[in-house]
């Protein structure tokens, strides 16, 4: 099994994309930063340059920025979301 990279996501604490994301990652057994952007000008000011999105979540793979949730899902689906992640040997 490879290292793990880090996996940093800004969310709101009630979005339900957020949840989902939570969730997944959770089932993963995949440790995460959670970094609330509600109410912080700044900090979402800092997810939207690093993403280039005004949405949330934004998900970051080390420095890979791999979108929200349903990007998230659709790696998932397709198997590359466990080689993002180290889950996997390529």
């Amino acid at each position: 099994m490879s290292t793990q990279p880090t996996v940093k996501m800004y969310t709101t604490r009630f979005c339900p994309y957020c949840i989902g994301a939570r969730l997944l990652l959770n089932r993963k057994r995949v440790p995460f930063t959670e970094i609330n952007v509600s109410n912080n000008a700044e900090l979402w000011a800092e997810m939207e340059t690093l993403s280039g999105r005004d949405t949330v979540p934004q998900i970051f793979i080390g420095e890979r920025a791999i979108g929200g949730y349903s990007d998230m899902a659709a790696l998932d689906r397709s198997g590359e979301l466990d080689q993002l992640l180290g889950l996997t040997s390529c």
